[in-house]
């Protein structure tokens, strides 16, 4: 069985950790394309029942809210293959879930977390044209 910890030492021994809480967060960055590198934060969700698994939530951020067309985010976030579009804290964000339990860290949790960073920089350099995150 996969644990939260398995997650961290993972991602641990593979990218640059730039902040850890004790209470399931932990935030890291990924090189992209040329120069460019982006943040990523993983979230422990609990199982909410005996019977549930617990979770992983993936995020990255794409720009401030604020600053980026919401239309042009949801029709770009709508053709990916992982992840959601949201807001969080006035930051546009793909968002991913993956259940911990009984999941292969190499084929369940980098897979989509590939994708998913790759989305979200591809993303932040079109509405952004920036490299902020």
């Amino acid at each position: 069985m996969t644990t939260w910890t398995d997650v961290i030492n993972y991602v641990r021994t593979r990218y640059e950790v730039l902040e850890e809480t004790t209470d399931g967060w932990l935030r890291f960055r990924l090189d992209a394309d040329g120069d460019r590198t982006q943040q990523v934060s993983l979230h422990h969700v609990p199982a909410d029942s005996a019977d549930g698994p617990a979770w992983v939530e993936i995020s990255s951020p794409v720009g401030w809210a604020d600053k980026i067309d919401h239309a042009r985010f949801l029709a770009l976030a709508g053709t990916t293959l992982v992840g959601g579009a949201g807001v969080v804290d006035g930051i546009a964000l793909l968002k991913h879930t993956v259940p911990l339990e009984d999941m292969s860290v190499r084929e369940e949790f980098e897979r989509p977390l590939l994708l998913l960073v790759s989305a979200a920089d591809s993303f932040e350099r079109e509405l952004t044209q920036a490299d902020a995150f």
